[in-house]
């Protein structure tokens, strides 16, 4: 068994459609980033589907209500009470698929802009310039003046990788298939910039030289491992759906 991270970003926001920076500030999700997230939903959690839901171990989800309201439309049909008050509208129950528990975890919140938070790139790189400093500002390399680095970021998200690993993916990784074997693959839903970051890190690859990825709100990203091996993990480019014997 090879078991899997799934990233999901929230669904669109009107600060995620305009461009502005949104870390700590919380916004809901627009009526069309809700309605995205319903079909993303549909499209790709089942048992015939990329998430399988009574295959997740462990669900981290961020504290902000745009993060928890996109993991309620995925629809997961989760067992336990979910630790926050619901959002929105519920959707119609799907039956207990998922034994798995729900985490909100300041791990997973989406990067402090500090002075940045609420303004676009193009406003930044303006007032960076006013400011003295370079224009071509690159959030992975110089981070955001007020708000967090590039090593602070690195340190949340190399925890949460960490005890992903160990309390998740080495009690199964390798080990053949059964009944028995417990679950493995985790669910991440979270932000932007913080998802890229984690996949980065994830592939072992520093903030400032690893490669440049692209989430779009509502998206998912898969990442795993190569060979069986948790010491040679990987981006999963492409996954298929499951198919029942």
């Amino acid at each position: 068994m090879t078991p899997r991270v799934f990233l999901v970003r929230h669904g669109e926001t009107e600060w995620s459609l305009s461009g502005k920076h949104t870390g700590l500030t919380d916004i809901p999700l627009t009526a069309n980033g809700e309605k995205r997230v319903k079909a993303t939903g549909r499209a790709l959690v089942g048992d015939d589907r990329l998430v399988v839901p009574r295959k997740l171990a462990h669900i981290y989800v961020s504290p902000r209500k745009r993060a928890q309201r996109t993991f309620e439309l995925l629809n997961l049909g989760i067992a336990d009470p979910l630790p926050w008050k619901v959002h929105g509208e519920k959707l119609p129950e799907v039956g207990p698929l998922c034994s798995a528990r729900v985490e909100i975890t300041e791990d997973i919140r989406e990067w402090d802009y500090g002075d940045y938070e609420g303004i676009t790139s193009p406003e930044i790189r303006e007032i960076r310039a006013k400011q003295g400093l370079a224009e071509r500002w690159d959030i992975w390399r110089d981070g955001c003046v007020g708000g967090e680095s590039p090593d602070d970021v690195t340190r949340r998200v190399d925890h949460l990788i960490k005890e992903i690993r160990e309390k998740w993916h080495a009690p199964v990784i390798g080990k053949p298939k059964s009944p028995d074997l417990p679950p493995g693959d985790v669910l991440v839903v979270a932000h932007g910039h913080i998802l890229r970051a984690f996949a980065m890190r994830w592939a072992g690859k520093t903030l400032q030289d690893g490669p440049a990825f692209l989430l779009e709100a509502g998206g998912v990203g898969t990442l795993s491992y190569e060979h069986h091996n948790i010491d040679e993990p990987a981006i999963l480019l492409g996954g298929a759906f499951v198919v029942g014997p």
